[in-house]
């Protein structure tokens, strides 16, 4: 049994623990708000550029029936190389979601090239890492790494989504990839944070909708120049705000995942103090005894 001095020492340095990771917990907390007040303020704009696409892209489509060869992003092709976009924290500390990003973007990789061997072809695979998590496991696992985009911190501007929307379109246009997937943690609740993957290139428009008041109303809109150069121009601009969006996310996540694994953290210390303290006890206990039997056993002996 450890000495009463070790035992001491042992919870005082627990308790110093504590402490860091309860401030940790306190901080991360702060950060988790701002950035969920971030995610949810950017979310109707990206819901809007989505719906303005899908709109642009049936007006486009209905007075062009070859709109997908006439724009480089929605071109399909045959896939011989898979780009993967894997959006990671920058730091640890937040329990198992950079794993389960990295484990998420290896079996979207896996089950993508599963697919096209089934078909007699031989994909390669490539990352664009966006966070050092991320370009750790890529490099860990010697996969081939196009880029890597690092230190974005905690209020990413949509020039470092640009940034990095133009090496995976680049690649895309160069034919360096057939097909490039975006891969990030999406922000559902404070525990609850899912690993999603999103085509990104080529771009599918989504679906548009068409809802009860416009299909009651029948409301046309006047597009200057036309729908074609609108849609055009806006693509580029549809993919920056996906990286974007996933890049906000990604962050929301993080701090969720932060808070609760530093919360997880204090509790346990917390609780192995209270371990401590009882062994303490009983060890002190235990030394008093065996002193009172040696008196007793002195006073006998006299």
């Amino acid at each position: 049994m450890p000495s009463l001095r070790e035992i001491r020492q042992r919870i005082r340095s627990v308790k110093n623990t504590a402490k860091i990771t309860k401030a940790m917990q306190m901080v991360a907390s702060s950060k988790m708000r701002r950035s969920q007040e971030r995610v949810e303020q950017s979310r109707p704009y990206a819901d809007q550029i989505r719906e303005l696409t899908a709109r642009l892209a049936a007006a486009a489509a209905s007075g062009n029936d070859d709109m997908a060869e006439d724009l480089a992003l929605l071109k399909q092709r045959p896939v011989r190389n898979i780009g993967i976009v894997l959006i990671s924290p920058d730091r640890g500390l937040c329990g198992a979601l950079p794993s389960n990003i990295n484990r998420h973007a290896a079996h979207t990789a896996q089950d993508e090239i599963h697919n096209l061997e089934a078909q007699g072809r031989h994909p390669g695979v490539s990352y664009i890492a966006v966070g050092k998590k991320g370009r750790d496991f890529v490099l860990r696992t010697e996969q081939n790494l196009i880029a890597e985009f690092t230190d974005y911190g905690d209020h990413p501007a949509m020039d470092d989504a640009t940034a990095m929307a133009h090496v995976a379109v680049d690649a895309f246009l160069k034919g360096e990839v057939d097909v490039v997937y975006l891969v990030y943690a999406k922000y559902v609740n404070t525990v609850t944070q899912t690993p999603t993957t999103v085509q990104l290139l080529p771009v599918q428009p989504p679906e548009h909708e068409e809802t009860a008041q416009e299909h009651e109303t029948n409301e046309e809109y006047i597009y200057e120049p036309n729908e074609q150069e609108l849609f055009k121009a806006l693509l580029p601009r549809y993919v920056d705000v996906q990286i974007y969006q996933a890049l906000l996310e990604n962050i929301a996540s993080q701090y969720a995942a932060q808070m609760i694994s530093m919360k997880n953290a204090t509790d346990n210390a917390n609780e192995l103090v209270q371990d401590l303290n009882l062994t303490y006890n009983k060890a002190r206990q235990a030394a008093i005894t065996t002193q009172i039997l040696e008196v007793v056993s002195g006073a006998a002996a006299l």
